[in-house]
Parts: C-alpha cells; sequence; structure tokens
C-alpha cells in the first residue's frame, strides 16, 4: 500500500453569473483533479476561466465535467434526448472548456460526467456510449473518470478510452455499488472525519453499504462535491488521512 497513488477530485466552477456555488477558492489547493462545470449544469465562460486559473495556480489537473443543459435543476433532473443529442452536448462541452484552458495555456486531462448524466450511464448503455463518442471523438488521450462496473466503464474500454473508477467519499452506497439516491435519509456525507474513513476504506478496496453489507471495490480517484458546505474540510481531512496512511495522492498520469 505504501506509496500508491490516488487521485482526490472535486466539481468546481459551479456559479452562475452573480449566483455563487461553493468554496473553490478553499477546496482547490486541497485536490489533485478538478471537474470543471461547462455550463450546461452549471458554470458560465467567466467562471469557466476563474476556476482554470485557479487551478493552474495550484497545479491541479483540469477536466470537463458535462451535464444535462438543466440550469434550473443543477443537473440532476434526467432528461429524455436522443444519443446523437447527449454526444452533441457533451462534445460542445468538453471543446468549451478546453478552449478556455487552452487560451490560459492549460490543458485537459478528463472528463467526468455531472449528476442525472452520470447516474443514467452507470446503467444505460444508450447513455454511456454517446458520453464515450464524444470523448473517442474530442482526445482519446482524455481519461474518462466512471464508477467501476458501470456501464459506462464497459464501453469506454470496449472503445480504447482510459477509464479511472471513481469513488464518493461523501456519499453513500447501495449494496449493488451504486449511490443512494441523494434524497434518501443518510445519502449524503457531511463529517469530515467519517468522509476519511471513507477515503481510507475506498483507497484500500471496500466500502460499508446502506444494508451494512461490505463492496468490495477498486477505485483509482475520490470524489468530494464541492457543492456541500463542507467540502474543503472534507477533502482536508481526506487528503490528511490519505497521506498519513501512506498514499501519494496526485492526479492519474499515463506516464
Amino acid at each position: 500500500m505504501s506509496g500508491r497513488p490516488i487521485d482526490l477530485n472535486a466539481d468546481m466552477g459551479e456559479s452562475f453569473g452573480s449566483w455563487r456555488m461553493g468554496q473553490d477558492e478553499e477546496l482547490m489547493p486541497q485536490i489533485t483533479s478538478a471537474n470543471v462545470a461547462c455550463g450546461a449544469h452549471a458554470g458560465d465562460p467567466n467562471v469557466m476561466r476563474a476556476t482554470v486559473k485557479l487551478a493552474k495556480k495550484h497545479r491541479v489537473q483540469i477536466g470537463a465535467h458535462p451535464g444535462f443543459p438543466d440550469l434550473q435543476g443543477f443537473g440532476r433532473r434526467p432528461m429524455q434526448l436522443a444519443p446523437d443529442e447527449i454526444e452533441a452536448y457533451v462534445l460542445a462541452q468538453i471543446g468549451a472548456l478546453w478552449a478556455i484552458a487552452r487560451s490560459e495555456g492549460a490543458d485537459l486531462s478528463h472528463v467526468k460526467a455531472h449528476g442525472a448524466l452520470y447516474n443514467l450511464a452507470v446503467k444505460d448503455r444508450l447513455v454511456a456510449l454517446p458520453i464515450v463518442r464524444a470523448v473517442a471523438h474530442f482526445s482519446r488521450d482524455l481519461f474518462l473518470y466512471c464508477l467501476p462496473g458501470s456501464k459506462q466503464e464497459e464501453v469506454a474500454r470496449a472503445h480504447g478510452i482510459k477509464t479511472i473508477p471513481e469513488g464518493f467519499i461523501d456519499r453513500a452506497y447501495e449494496p449493488n455499488g451504486s449511490l443512494v439516491d441523494r434524497r434518501a435519509p443518510g445519502a449524503v456525507v457531511s463529517d469530515p472525519a467519517e468522509a476519511a474513513r471513507n477515503a481510507l476504506a475506498l483507497a484500500n478496496g471496500s466500502i460499508v453499504t446502506s444494508d451494512d453489507s461490505v463492496l468490495k471495490v477498486q477505485v483509482e480517484t475520490l470524489c468530494v462535491h464541492g457543492d456541500g458546505p463542507n467540502a474543503p474540510q472534507i477533502a482536508r481531512s481526506a487528503f490528511a488521512a490519505l497521506l498519513l496512511a501512506g498514499y501519494s495522492v496526485q492526479a492519474p498520469s499515463r506516464g
């Protein structure tokens, strides 16, 4: 276990205009990869640019965080879109963030779908496939962050896209490996100490689920939801716990 690399990622840049979401300035120094909203579920060009600059300042890898075009629902409401529509929306969002990153002398390392788009791609191949196609058409050098054992992971591997299996330290798990619906009691973890314990458990290959069974899972990155009120404290606690346990907290590398 000593020295094994593990990534700590967070969803960032989710403000919009004068509406503020998250504590990006406090959270960014505590992570190694940032999933930047691309203007569909949250974010706007100015927020995207500011987030890219902040990530670059703290040497954090930058990834696109595309979601359904649903600002009012924060991308957490499922939308009935045809596969070609999903592909076009994802591709456009990756391209928008790439253009801004390039203007700031930065590049993209990965893609991670947001909210309902991510959750649907776990089980539905017709949602997973257009996400993977968008990534493949844009650049096969990009990593795709996804839930291990999901349809998205399966489809990505079949198309030669490198996946990074992801665990969630601030969410509860169902016995089948999916996340507990965030509307259910206990679905969201807000205590930094509990989140740090989850981080260590997931890094070590297992997590206790909602029915108190133990789920075996192999992950390479751990997520903190940036919109949580304790997100900076959760990330800081997890980062410290991982270092103390002998992990090397760093972004994925193709080297």
